[in-house]
């Protein structure tokens, strides 16, 4: 396949942060053929077996690469975001005052569904999606044709409550399932769709596994290849537990039983101590930014020292949205409000934890980036919207300005996933629809009558 994409403004993310007006993009296979202004160019595609794209008005720039996400967790929109663990002592009552419901497979697939098309909306081409029993909806997210890393999650904590301080109690029946879903995850899909889905390891959490776990992962990472993250730092009860049964920092922690290293994809990272940053820059870690959900949360990382330290800093959304666009936003509005600096981070550099970081991050070199040869994964931005003229400064204003609903087009992997604000690879209407009867009945069984859950204020049950 064939696309050319003319006339357009042309973010290209590159090291120069390099734009190109009234330009044009060429797509050949999943690749970038050229990028230029030049007439010969278009004389090139003037034949008929070129796809030719008007980018009049419209801007081009990379796609988002979202490194910390929980597909299955679109059931829990507007529930969780309220409630979160405690900031301070007493760390206790968990996520959350209730549980998510629990649905059957094939409802699962449809949340996951309804969250790559979320994805898609707001310019996300690839994803890290962390999850537990992923092979019961990989089928399903990867028809959506997102670019996916898929890592399966192992912990071996019976006890584990997520933001509260709890014992230690190691079940081997855990961690051997962890394992095993890994291996088997890895055999069926790591490489598939002509290498758009890879497969990697997600230890849960530092107070979630134990060094035993630790030191298999490393191994079955070693022997697949692969890469891995965590949960780390995520709130302060997690810190108290990690140091009332290790007695040190979650970080220290995980330097002692050699799972800090280059590579490693480590989420949230903002409970955390000044020499914790140290260990982790020193590892060549990747942090990532879920800013959106911590700005919920009312935790903030301390970027700019990360990075300063040595860290790649990357972004994502996590629980309840997959909106990378408010992610990006979000992102520059807390470290500028933590800097107490109006002019920094600038929208480059955020831009570019989302692009160029993410990919890489993720072992995508010729990704995040539009330059000949790199990977076809871009989005293209309607420009022409109340909120977005005058387009003196496009990306500036974009990041500041722009909404996920700016996005008319997605490829990925030299496809169109979507095309005229049209999702191609899923039927959108039939998901949405199936999707809130899923939700909306799963909530309402929760708080029914008689069940010991109280549901939290403004709560619509289903009435039919």
């Amino acid at each position: 396949m064939k696309t050319i994409i003319r006339n357009a403004t042309i973010i290209t993310m590159d090291t120069k942060n390099t734009v190109h007006a009234n330009a044009s993009i060429a797509i050949i296979g999943n690749r970038i053929a050229a990028i230029g202004t030049g007439d010969d160019l278009d004389a090139a595609s003037a034949t008929g077996e070129w796809d030719v794209v008007d980018g009049s008005g419209k801007m081009v720039m990379p796609g988002l690469a979202n490194l910390h996400t929980h597909f299955s967790m679109a059931l829990a929109r507007g529930m969780f975001e309220d409630f979160s663990p405690p900031n301070r002592p007493p760390f206790t009552g968990g996520f959350a005052p209730f549980p998510q419901p629990e649905l059957c497979s094939s409802q699962n697939a449809t949340m996951c569904k309804l969250a790559a098309i979320e994805a898609i909306r707001s310019g996300t081409t690839a994803v890290l999606e962390d999850g537990f029993n992923i092979s019961s909806y990989a089928s399903a997210v990867a028809r959506s044709g997102l670019r996916m890393v898929f890592a399966e999650r192992a912990w071996d904590n019976s006890c584990v409550d997520i933001g509260s301080v709890t014992p230690f109690k190691r079940d081997e029946m855990l961690e051997q399932n962890g394992l095993e879903r890994i291996g088997a995850l890895h055999e069926a899909w790591n490489g598939a769709e002509d290498g758009r889905i890879q497969v990697g390891i997600a230890a849960w959490a530092p107070d979630a596994c134990s060094p035993e776990l630790f030191g298999k992962l490393l191994r079955l990472q070693d022997r697949l290849s692969c890469l891995c993250t965590i949960h780390l730092n995520q709130f302060w009860g997690e810190v108290e537990a990690v140091k009332a049964v290790r007695g040190k920092l979650p970080t220290q922690y995980l330097h002692e039983v050699g799972f800090l290293r280059p590579g490693l994809i480590a989420a949230h990272c903002r409970c955390m101590a000044c020499c914790e940053e140290v260990l982790l820059g020193r590892a060549g870690v990747t942090a990532v930014f879920a800013s959106a959900i911590a700005a919920r949360r009312g935790l903030s990382p301390r970027i700019a020292e990360l990075e300063a330290r040595g860290c790649s800093i990357a972004m994502g959304s996590d629980n309840m949205s997959e909106d990378m666009v408010e992610v990006v936003r979000t992102g520059l509005f807390m470290e500028r409000i933590r800097r107490g600096d109006g002019r920094n981070p600038a929208p480059e550099e955020v831009l570019r934890w989302a692009t160029v970081n993410g990919y890489r991050a993720l072992g995508i070199d010729d990704g995040g980036c539009l330059a000949q040869g790199n990977l076809a994964d871009l989005i293209i931005v309607n420009l022409k919207q109340a909120h977005l003229v005058p387009s003196t400064r496009p990306l500036s204003t974009f990041i500041h300005q722009g909404q996920g609903s700016d996005i008319e087009s997605v490829m990925v992997d030299g496809r169109w996933v979507m095309r005229n604000y049209r999702i191609l690879t899923m039927d959108e209407d039939a998901i949405v629809a199936e999707a809130d009867e899923i939700g909306r009945r799963a909530w309402s069984d929760l708080f029914g009558a008689g069940r010991k859950h109280q549901p939290p204020i403004g709560f619509m049950p289903l009435t039919n």
